[in-house]
């Protein structure tokens, strides 16, 4: 049965992994427990940063945030909201899709480089956080970044340690900038296109200077038609005005409905935490990033080899899909379609077995991972951060 350290401070954290490495014994890293995402993890001992909790810095003038790694993300969006401020990228919470009932935290965000629909406007996670502390695989504390981008020099760690899963070190403090809450939002709504269709007006308002925020598709299922859909954020004049001028952009594709505010902002959480796909427990999901035009390509295949249901996010570059649970979880198809067209396929869902069998990230190119097998062995010399996580 596996222990639980709970350190609440950066000195613990160093004797714990200091003496990991010492004996070459593995630690498996935990934040708030809501991403079993990659090969399981096997060590006898977890170490969790879930008492590693409080923001440190906040500056609602200079939009800059910082918190310990293990400070809830509830704690941090609602300290954002009551400036009317937000992180830019839209996190994902993860625990319906993967079933999970712990309590996102903002360390496992930033481990797991977690970004929304609003990747496509704002960037990803990595693309927000300007500093880091995190403690590597020798014991060793290390800073990078600072509260502002231009601090940023030299090897940009900030960037590799985000979405790197626990395996170069565990992180203990996280800085973020921040943008302005918008006023209002809109979404724009095309029915009845085609997934190809669909794609091509997302990319053709992509294409415009009107701050598309969102872009995604939703193919037809259980009666319900397919929906093409693009979101809007700002000040409401703005908003009404772009709105307008794509509806030029979007005369090709038909007439669009326009789903308010209140209503636009649910439909977009079930995208973002991928609700929308509604398929059984033990269905196999799979993160599939490739160019937005390839998306319906791919998605294509595996509805007619896995009989998947498909959610296209990011104009198309990122289809969420299922595939049945046994046997390889529909990987050799997968890859089979992300080689055709060129891209990534990462295995979000699946049981302990499946994802011990299967290779959950894409695999590497032999130079890449040969890059990867070094910069580990310089972070974790004794591979005891999550060994075989990815």
């Amino acid at each position: 049965m596996t222990s639980i350290l709970l350190p609440d401070n950066e000195a613990e954290i160093e004797a714990i992994v200091h003496e990991a490495a010492q004996s070459r014994s593995a630690l498996a890293i935990h934040g708030g427990g809501t991403r079993p995402i990659g090969r399981p993890v096997h060590a006898e001992r977890a170490l969790s940063t879930q008492l590693l909790t409080g923001i440190t810095l906040y500056e609602p003038s200079e939009l800059v945030i910082s918190a310990r790694a293990g400070t809830p993300l509830s704690e941090i969006q609602e300290t954002l909201a009551a400036n009317r401020q937000r992180l830019p990228f839209e996190p994902i919470d993860y625990r319906q899709l993967l079933g999970g009932h712990g309590t996102p935290t903002i360390g496992g965000m930033t481990a797991s480089n977690s970004s929304g629909p609003r990747r496509i406007h704002a960037g990803a996670a990595r693309d927000s956080l300007i500093g880091v502390r995190a403690t590597t695989g020798r014991g060793e504390t290390i800073k990078t970044g600072g509260r502002v981008m231009k601090n940023v020099t030299g090897y940009d760690f900030v960037k590799l340690l985000a979405g790197s899963w626990g395996t170069l070190g565990v992180l203990t403090e996280v800085t973020y900038k921040l943008v302005p809450e918008a006023e209002t939002e809109r979404t724009l709504l095309l029915s009845g296109l085609s997934s190809e269709r669909g794609v091509a007006a997302l990319t053709a308002a992509l294409g415009t200077p009107f701050e598309v925020t969102a872009a995604a598709h939703l193919p037809a299922t259980d009666g319900m038609p397919a929906r093409t859909l693009l979101r809007l954020e700002g000040f409401e004049a703005s908003v009404r005005y772009r709105s307008e001028r794509l509806d030029q952009v979007l005369k090709p594709f038909g007439n669009f409905d326009i789903i308010a505010a209140e209503a636009s902002r649910v439909l977009w959480k079930g995208i973002r935490d991928v609700e929308a796909l509604e398929v059984p427990h033990e269905a196999a999901i799979w993160r599939i990033s490739v160019r937005p035009t390839d998306g319906p390509k791919v998605g294509d295949a595996l509805a007619a080899a896995l009989g998947s249901r498909l959610v296209y996010d990011w104009g198309g570059g990122l289809v969420w899909a299922s595939a049945p649970g046994e046997g390889d979880g529909g990987a050799a198809v997968v890859r089979a379609a992300v080689t055709a067209v060129g891209g990534h396929a990462m295995l979000v869902r699946g049981s302990p077995t499946l994802r011990a069998t299967v290779p959950v990230f894409e695999p590497e190119e032999p130079a890449v991972a040969a890059m990867s097998r070094l910069i580990k062995a310089t972070f974790d010399p004794a591979g005891v951060l999550n060994p075989g996580r990815m």
